[in-house]
């Protein structure tokens, strides 16, 4: 199967909404349109530090995407990059999607100057912990979140 990475187009909004409501859907976060659509704007508003990679194959299906973004990293003094979302339509999982993200990723880090990229995932989502396993190094953070009322 051939891939073709890219940023997202107007015209991809469709299959991108697709994938990003399974993404959701996952983690049992609720979705609605005006989420969509205040992601989707981040994703062409040049002021927004926040990119997005979509694969295609040969037909123009997406396949699967990725949303990262440059993060401060005070102690370091510069900019790293931190990875939001990855998901992969469950039918090509296996298929060499993931791994041309994650090589997209890492060039645009590099272009970026960023010394590395960060994420989280839930503990128990195996199967991408069995994926990140294989491109990055797991540190020794945990991720705690407070509520704000």
């Amino acid at each position: 199967m051939a891939i073709q990475l890219m940023s997202p187009q107007a015209a991809d909004r469709e299959q991108w909404q697709q994938l990003y409501c399974g993404y959701a859907g996952f983690y049992q976060v609720p979705m609605d349109q005006q989420i969509l659509d205040r992601v989707w704007g981040w994703i062409f508003d040049p002021q927004t530090p926040f990119y997005a990679l979509i694969a295609k194959d040969d037909s123009g299906r997406v396949l699967g995407l990725m949303h990262y973004r440059a993060m401060p990293s005070p102690l370091r003094g510069a900019e790293v990059g931190f990875l939001d979302d990855l998901f992969v339509h469950p039918d090509v999982r296996g298929r060499g999607v993931v791994d041309a993200l994650f090589d997209a990723l890492q060039s645009a880090a590099a272009e970026k100057g960023w010394p590395f990229v960060r994420w989280i995932t839930a503990e128990d989502n195996h199967r991408a912990q069995a994926v990140y396993a294989k491109v990055a190094d797991k540190t020794q953070w945990q991720t705690w979140q407070m509520a704000v009322d």
